[in-house]
């Protein structure tokens, strides 16, 4: 059973837990939003727009996201779930990664990226209320 990430923060501090430097190595962030009922195509299009915008967030004025990239849902294997849009992150790091979620895991906003908030904030009411509007899988590439 491997350590949980609240668990790995306490033990190691969110200077370290966030630090560029920890957990060097690919981390690939994929988010997957299932839209609320009644959102339309230029919703999910802003959505979309301002996800992607996060690209430019800097930390300590230096970009630190790798890449994002982004699309709606066009797989015809019918295994989607309803969700519809989306988006690849690479972090250099899993520092990286965890200065980019924050919340609810980073409760220091010195800690943690202010515009992925904010973003979080703005996509709340477009994203499907409870567990099934968005999905997360992380993970780190250990080739």
């Amino acid at each position: 059973m491997t350590e949980s990430l609240q668990e790995e923060l306490a033990r190691v501090g969110v200077e370290r837990f966030t630090a560029s430097d920890y957990g060097v190595g690919e981390v690939v962030h994929i988010v997957l939003f299932r839209l609320r009922d009644g959102s339309t195509a230029e919703d999910a299009a802003e959505v979309e727009r301002r996800f992607r915008a996060l690209s430019d967030s800097r930390r300590s004025g230096e970009p630190y996201i790798v890449s994002i990239r982004s699309g709606v849902q066009n797989s015809g294997e019918g295994a989607s779930r309803g969700f519809e849009l989306g988006f690849v992150l690479t972090f250099a790091s899993l520092g990286d990664r965890n200065f980019y979620v924050g919340e609810p895991i980073i409760s220091d906003r010195e800690h943690y990226d202010l515009e992925h908030a904010a973003f979080k904030e703005f996509a709340g009411p477009f994203i499907q209320p409870g567990n099934g509007g968005v999905l997360v899988f992380d993970f780190q590439d250990v080739r």
